[in-house]
């Protein structure tokens, strides 16, 4: 089913909400005492609205299992909360939770039982409460909705600009030596009793924020000195280089593949310009954002985590480009254990010896070569190669867009359309897209034929 963008900011706020419920009880089981444990003031965890959102995109009704909605649904939660967790430590400077007791953490920012616990009860919301919600909404006027969900979001964005603008500012002026003397005094210099009681709500929900160490929330930033290394550790230009590393062997991988196993050549390009698989050089940089620091841990466990992450990825790709693109660029439906067509076991398993073999042969080394580039160049290159692959992206959807609409009759209405069939003719988005399968009007879909 699909959903309007409106509705979806609605399913949003409710998720949200509910998530916030949960916590509550969830503290007041453990504490005794209700705790706000929310990030905003309001009573809306965002990351179970986001998760939640997430799933009644992707998840469709191929997913007729419980088993299988819980196990997808358990995935989302781990790469949500885990990259969740890295962005706002990135932003604030300290863990707001921490798994790390936890023998089967990753990072300290997931942990099985709980990802476990949040599919379970993912799935029963998406079986039993999300019925009835639609049946629900169908009685909400569009205007309602349209003017409920803009008021919400726009509270929403005040209450996280009054958080996050609090945090920073206590974070610039607060010393660990003020620390001993106690929050008030905090609260003081930082001014407001609304900054005051953000700060004690703060303190009073992620107890482990308030402890002295690079963990506190109030621990004054320090400066770090710039290093003289290129893409030093695994920031921004790191992983822009890792992204075309992946995505050209990926290409190269899935073409000799092809050969291997069809007996002819096939573009297996996800752009119109270069061969570049933008489905590769994204998972190698997400595995390599939740893999690298642990690329210590065993064979087993990387190959157990590549395959569930990689097949969770190669899903949501799948589903995300038939929805922009009404075009589906693989089917796996004759292939065995396989799942609405979109993944199968199989190349599962592919996924986990890729992450093995990434993360143990091909990362160290690739890492220490982009930090030998010169800085200067280094830096230019990078922003050189974005703007590329920006523009790249751009022009393969438009292309891909207009390729749609000529299979389903529709005529060229503007200039740049027209310019698009010249430049990017049947013939041509054939050749660079040959297992492209177009979805028509009735819903079905059309496969294009391999050229050659």
């Amino acid at each position: 089913m699909h959903y309007g963008f409106y509705e979806l900011i609605l399913y949003f706020f409710l998720y949200s909400f509910l998530g916030w419920c949960a916590e509550i009880a969830y503290a007041a089981v453990r504490h005794k005492r209700f705790l706000n444990r929310g990030f905003l003031n309001g009573p809306f965890c965002p990351v179970y609205g986001f998760g939640m959102v997430l799933i009644l995109i992707f998840f469709g009704p191929e997913l007729d299992s419980f088993l299988f909605l819980a196990i997808g649904c358990g995935v989302v939660a781990v790469v949500l909360e885990f990259f969740t967790g890295m962005l706002m430590e990135r932003l604030f400077h300290c863990k707001w939770w921490d798994y790390s007791g936890y023998k089967s953490s990753l990072g300290g920012y997931v942990c099985l039982p709980f990802s476990c616990l949040w599919g379970l009860g993912a799935a029963v919301c998406l079986t039993f409460l999300q019925p009835w919600l639609i049946r629900l909404f169908l009685f909400l006027p569009q205007w309602a909705e349209k003017t409920l969900a803009i008021l919400m979001t726009v509270l929403c964005l005040i209450d996280f600009l009054s958080v996050a603008g609090t945090i920073r500012r206590v974070q610039k002026k607060s010393r660990i030596e003020e620390i001993a003397s106690g929050m008030q005094k905090i609260s003081n210099r930082v001014g407001g009793a609304i900054a005051g009681s953000i700060v004690k709500r703060m303190t009073r929900a992620f107890p482990n924020l308030s402890e002295k160490g690079e963990n506190s929330l109030f621990t004054a930033r320090v400066k770090k000195e710039k290093s003289a290394v290129f893409a030093e550790g695994c920031g921004f230009y790191k992983l822009v280089w890792l992204f075309f590393i992946g995505a050209f062997l990926g290409d190269v991988v899935e073409t000799v593949f092809c050969r291997v196993t069809m007996g002819y050549w096939m573009s297996r390009s996800s752009v119109v310009y270069g061969p570049f698989s933008v489905v590769w050089g994204i998972g190698v940089v997400v595995l390599t954002l939740m893999l690298h620091r642990y690329r210590d841990k065993s064979d087993r466990y990387i190959f157990i985590f590549g395959t569930v992450v990689g097949g969770a990825y190669e899903y949501m790709c799948s589903v995300f480009t038939e929805i922009v693109f009404g075009t589906v660029f693989w089917d796996y439906s004759k292939l065995p254990f396989n799942l609405g067509g979109r993944i199968n076991l199989l190349y599962c398993f592919f996924w986990g010896v890729v992450s093995v073999v990434w993360i143990r042969n091909l990362y160290p080394p690739l890492s220490r070569l982009i930090e030998k580039i010169p800085k200067k160049p280094g830096i230019v290159i990078t922003w050189i190669l974005t703007v590329f692959m920006v523009f790249d992206m751009l022009v393969s959807s438009m292309a891909l867009t207009r390729y749609s609409a000529r299979y389903l009759g529709e005529t060229p209405r503007t200039a740049v359309e027209r310019m698009l069939d010249g430049h990017f003719t049947d013939e041509r988005m054939e050749r660079i897209y040959p297992k492209a399968i177009i979805r028509a009007v009735s819903g079905d879909f059309a496969p294009k034929q391999p050229a050659g």
